[in-house]
């Protein structure tokens, strides 16, 4: 019997050359890679561009029906980084969200509630890259932060959505696709084990978009007993996107109340 061991190298994180990160790979050499040649490719999406400048449009199934929401994403190499969410069927101006950081304060702001909120980066937990942890115990460390448990941070830091959702399922790469005007790999992920008990279901299925140049995720689909449940799209994509010094900055409105 051939024991296939899942794809566990989110933390391999390529050494450092002149102070600064390079892709392990550079560029897929094959027209259908390996799932875990593309993982690899996908690990090191966010070191293949200094800036970048992207929106994705999510929409979700729920109680209430159709739910969408839209987040704008900008980045600057290393360390700032805005994201924006909006929620569809609301009043300009009104239900959004802003995350910014400089890479050492994070600031968010709700325009809904007009609440804000300015404290420290989290400090990671000491140890998480002790080479001595098997793979799966450790965590990819980006550039740039996003916010965690986003479509953002998926979408731009991939290498822990591969090590913990895809490779925990079956994967199959099925053929190429158009997104926002790039070329795309398509992954189906049957049934991953890793996911909210809800979907915890032999019918659940994932499908991913790949930017075939940088490796980001540019679709994310999840279904269940055929019917789409999830679908999130970028809509845009610019990396390397040219951004003026004022396009990161944030000033607090004055009716702002600060919870911390």
């Amino acid at each position: 019997m051939t024991e296939t061991r899942p794809w566990d190298r989110a933390a391999s994180v390529p050494a450092l050359v002149d102070g600064r990160r390079l892709p392990e790979v550079a560029a897929l050499a094959h027209d259908r890679p390996t799932v875990a040649e593309l993982f690899d490719f996908m690990r090191d999406a966010e070191l293949r561009f200094a800036t970048l400048r992207m929106r994705l449009v999510e929409r979700s199934l729920t109680t209430r029906g159709e739910d969408s929401t839209t987040m704008d994403v900008m980045l600057r190499h290393p360390g700032d980084a805005r994201v924006i969410t909006s929620r569809d069927g609301t009043t300009v101006g009104g239900d959004h969200e802003v995350w910014i950081s400089d890479g050492e304060i994070v600031r968010t702001y709700s325009g809904l509630h007009r609440y804000g909120t300015q404290r420290p980066v989290r400090a990671r937990p000491r140890g998480l890259g002790d080479p001595d942890f098997p793979g799966p115990a450790r965590v990819y460390d980006p550039v740039t932060a996003l916010p965690a448990g986003t479509l953002a941070e998926t979408f731009v830091h991939p290498a822990g959505f591969c090590q913990n959702v895809l490779a925990t399922g079956v994967c199959l790469i099925t053929g190429t696709v158009k997104v926002a005007g790039r070329e795309a790999i398509v992954v189906e992920c049957d049934h991953p084990r890793t996911v909210e008990r809800v979907a915890d279901r032999p019918d659940y299925r994932v499908v991913i978009a790949v930017d075939r140049t940088d490796g980001v995720i540019l679709r994310l689909e999840e279904s269940m007993g055929g019917a789409v449940t999830r679908d999130a799209t970028v809509t845009s994509y610019e990396p390397n996107a040219a951004l003026p010094p004022s396009a990161l900055a944030f000033t607090f409105p004055a009716d702002t109340t600060f919870i911390y």
